[in-house]
């Protein structure tokens, strides 16, 4: 690994604020940070698990939020023995919201069969077509319009996709329908992508979300006001036993939604008009992250669990186009979408971004990550008892052509954490080992992939279970207790709490029943891309 950055390393448009680094950050190996906290428990809190965050934490997957049963927060609900956990569900005729490509292609493999021949590419789009349409139907004027009551319980898990920072400390449902209000959908012939599928998700989360007076509440806020629940009648104790925040992520994923860097400037805290921004400079990102952290000690949480940020350039969506710039090196010339074929690439006309901006994206979610650290154990130095989740670094462990296909781009603190992401047994044992690369398969069965699901940004139900097993593991050490049927009545399950991913696997329908049509290059996805911009429409939605 170079241990200097050398000219041809940095990108001209990169903002001075910016350390660019020769390698990757080094993940923290303990979530303590070293620092003991002794803790005063007291009472009983009626919220045993409440998480905010992003797509990421809603359980998105494939484009769409389907499966929320299956996200890391209800994973580890079941592991607590805790059934009371609320989180939002969507289904519909398309099986989420806005877009479940795994839905799409089964429906193709039903009608088509394995693969689709050129004299069906018009029966196709038809039949495409009708399927969006249906979905588009149902969620702008059917009965995916039907939301919670404002008088239901708030829900525990608090993310929504697309959101960042600022959505997270100012964005309500009440916006949300405002939004939706003061663009009212169209049945539209052609672009038949769901319109205001975000505002539409949030309001499932959010709709309940709601003070004393009815006034509608940010996520931060309705963890806050969860935190008081059993806790005002007594003044001590705390309403909430595990806060997990997981956020941050879209400050910089529109760089690699988009393959367009926009670094942030005036306006990054207006949600009004900072969607123009794709990469948020490390100074905002500070000054966002200082606010979020105030409001979050001001909930009452018996622990908390704060995550980093994932480096995004490693997610499948952006391909690293032929051999890597230098040996040693972690980057490639440059990074594409995975449909484009390799051979045709040409960077005069097709979207990407350089090797030079790839490094710059990571080296700011270093320092973002540097930030998270610190907060953490600044928090822990006052007392709290606040953990670090090294997400960046679980998914550093695991990236293929980044890492593990090149021992000579590892950094140097590689072997010191060691090495790579050791799967459960059950991972471990399938064939092919389940990596980073974009999920692919035919007849025969999986053929690479199996982290990631079909959208190559989100996890599969499995990658889920190994977010959702450091959590549990992070928990554990903080002392929280896991039950067979509950906390009340139930016996407690021993030390240590391990998922059963022999399940898991079943319950993943990609890893326990891949589709037969994504073999060859992709060309099912980039087909559907070229005719429909899915991607385009529906990801960017996700900024």
């Amino acid at each position: 690994m170079p241990s200097a950055i050398t000219p041809e390393m940095m990108d001209a448009k990169t903002p001075s604020d910016v350390i660019v680094r020769a390698e990757a950050r080094c993940p923290e190996a303990d979530p303590t940070l070293g620092i003991p906290v002794q803790l005063s428990a007291t009472g009983s809190p009626q919220n045993r698990l409440v998480v905010i965050g992003d797509s990421l934490s809603q359980g998105f997957q494939s484009g769409a939020i389907f499966n929320t049963a299956l996200s890391y927060p209800a994973l580890i609900a079941r592991e607590l023995g805790w059934p009371q956990f609320r989180f939002p569900d969507y289904g519909g005729p398309g099986d989420g919201l806005p877009l479940n490509l795994e839905y799409l292609v089964r429906q193709l493999e039903q009608r088509f069969g394995d693969t689709l021949d050129w004299w069906e590419f018009a029966p196709g789009l038809v039949f495409v077509r009708d399927l969006l349409d249906q979905i588009e139907d149902y969620w702008e004027r059917g009965d995916g319009r039907r939301l919670p009551a404002p008088t239901d319980p708030i829900n525990h898990n608090l993310a929504v996709y697309g959101w960042d920072l600022r959505n997270t400390l100012a964005r309500n449902a009440d916006l949300c329908q405002d939004m939706i209000d003061a663009h009212p959908a169209q049945d539209d012939f052609l672009d038949q992508i769901v319109e205001n599928a975000n505002e539409r998700a949030a309001l499932r989360v959010l709709n309940s979300a709601r003070d004393a007076r009815g006034r509608s509440l940010a996520p931060i806020k309705a963890a806050a006001k969860l935190g008081e629940q059993g806790t005002v009648e007594t003044g001590e104790g705390d309403g909430i036993e595990t806060l997990i925040v997981m956020i941050g992520a879209n400050n910089v994923l529109g760089s690699i939604l988009t393959l367009n860097v926009v670094w942030s400037d005036q306006g990054y805290d207006d949600m009004a008009r900072n969607d123009r921004y794709t990469v948020w400079r490390p100074v905002h990102f500070k000054a966002e992250w200082g606010k979020l952290i105030e409001q979050i000690k001001q909930v009452r949480a018996r622990h908390v669990i704060v995550c980093t940020v994932p480096h995004v350039t490693i997610a499948p969506l952006a391909r690293g186009v032929g051999s890597k710039v230098a040996p040693g090196s972690r980057y490639f010339p440059y990074y594409t979408f995975p449909w484009l074929d390799n051979r045709s690439f040409d960077p005069r006309k097709d979207p990407h971004i350089t090797a030079a901006e790839a490094r710059a994206i990571d080296s700011a979610i270093d320092q973002y990550n540097d930030l998270i650290a610190e907060s953490v154990r600044q928090a822990r130095q006052e007392g709290r008892d606040w953990y670090l989740f090294e997400l960046a670094g679980l998914l550093d462990r695991v990236a293929s052509r980044r890492y593990l296909d090149d021992p000579s781009a590892r950094p140097a603190w590689w072997e010191k954490l060691g090495g790579a992401y050791p799967l459960p047994p059950a991972l471990a044992a399938l064939s092919p080992l389940p990596d980073s690369r974009f999920f692919q398969s035919d007849k025969t069965g999986r053929l690479q992939g199996g982290i990631f699901a079909l959208d190559g940004l989100h996890p599969t139900t499995i990658g889920y279970g190994v977010m959702a097993q450091e959590l549990i593991n992070i928990m554990q050490l903080a002392g929280v207790r896991f039950y067979q049927n509950g906390a009340a009545g139930g016996s407690e399950r021993p030390y240590p709490i391990q998922l059963d991913f022999q399940q898991l696997i079943q319950q993943d329908s990609l890893i326990s029943r891949p589709p037969h049509v994504l073999a060859s290059g992709l060309s099912l996805i980039g087909w559907l891309d070229k005719n429909f911009h899915i991607f385009g429409r529906l990801l960017r939605s996700s900024i």
